[in-house]
């Protein structure tokens, strides 16, 4: 099963793959991304309802929720963002290093294994980056600049937090590929890719060939 493992990285690591090449049987980045994701998308939720809280009785709303709920909702969403981003760029890091890329297929935007592993390597650490200032900018528009006022965050902020979700939306389409397209890490594309004679086919998927 050597084929299919990358022997190098995990002998240097002490490490015993699965047919995943990971030592556990299932990816702990894309649940950490997906959780970092939802902290994020309720950050700016909240405080783009917050905002918008004023409008509430033109529209005929009523809302058992008081505005300054809301803010700190949005607060502590984006601050738990940011700090989860970082063990979750630290675990698909970890796991990039373990990934064979394949060859000879290319994704549906038309990159291979290996341009698209690069760019979402790259690009977890730019929206590192974005989320640490987002939240140290929704920290000073809370304790500093905005915290005397009935509306705690600037419409700039609420723009930007829209922007990011679009690199979210980005990102998770390059990590998609790299698991759907290239079954990299994905325990049952690799099975059912093999040839038939490959002993991947004798591979439970529960147990991971460990």
């Amino acid at each position: 099963m050597n084929d299919v493992i990358n022997p190098t990285v995990a002998s240097d690591l002490g490490l015993k793959l699965g047919v995943n090449e990971l030592p556990y049987a299932v990816p702990i980045h894309p649940m950490l991304v997906h959780f970092t994701i939802g902290l994020f998308i309720v950050a700016i939720l909240f405080d783009g309802l917050g905002a918008l809280y004023g409008i509430r009785k033109r529209l005929g709303l009523r809302l058992n929720i008081g505005r300054s709920t809301l803010f700190d909702i949005g607060w502590w969403n984006i601050a738990s963002a940011a700090l989860c981003t970082f063990v979750t760029v630290i675990f698909g890091y970890f796991e990039i290093a373990l990934a064979t890329p394949p060859v000879g297929i290319k994704s549906p935007w038309g990159f291979t294994a290996s341009q698209t592993m690069l760019m979402h390597g790259v690009g977890g650490l730019i929206l590192l980056g974005v989320l640490v200032l987002l939240s140290i900018w929704r920290g000073f528009q809370r304790y500093r600049w905005r915290k005397d006022k009935e509306n705690q965050v600037q419409w700039s902020y609420l723009l930007a937090g829209a922007v990011t979700l679009g690199l979210m939306f980005f990102q998770g389409e390059l990590g998609a590929h790299m698991s759907a397209d290239f079954g990299i890490h994905n325990t049952a594309v690799q099975i059912l890719r093999a040839p038939e004679d490959s002993p991947l086919k004798k591979c439970d998927i529960r147990t991971n060939c460990l």
